[in-house]
């Protein structure tokens, strides 16, 4: 085989792998009705996974990590996280988060030494 075939049959499966999973579930349970308390459920899924992934980032530093309270990013993250308690709207949230992240960095710069 040409090293284009491999390209293009490489392009394929990670197309296949990225559709398949997203696409059967949908298939199948789209005829299917779920009780409330279940759809309310999944609902929080997203949430729960960026704040998993978020909370380390803002308030744990160094290695081996130990918590710092302290950390520029998390005084930027609470009025981001009011913002979006407030207001609800995903978009906004965003917006506010990264102008907080930027007026932080130019208020105090030595804050963020990695900007």
């Amino acid at each position: 085989m040409s090293e284009m075939t491999d390209y293009l049959l490489l392009l394929a499966g990670m197309g296949l792998v990225t559709y398949l999973p997203r696409w059967l579930p949908l298939h199948y349970l789209s005829r299917s009705s779920f009780p409330e308390w279940f759809v309310r459920w999944l609902e929080l899924i997203p949430a729960a996974i960026l704040s998993a992934i978020l909370l380390p980032a803002l308030i744990l530093d160094g290695e081996p990590r130990h918590l710092d309270l302290l950390r520029p990013e998390f005084f930027v993250a609470l009025p981001t996280f009011a913002f979006a308690w407030w207001k609800r709207s995903l978009g906004g949230t965003v917006v506010v988060g990264m102008l907080l992240f930027w007026l932080a960095g130019k208020i105090e710069p030595q804050m963020f030494g990695w900007l």
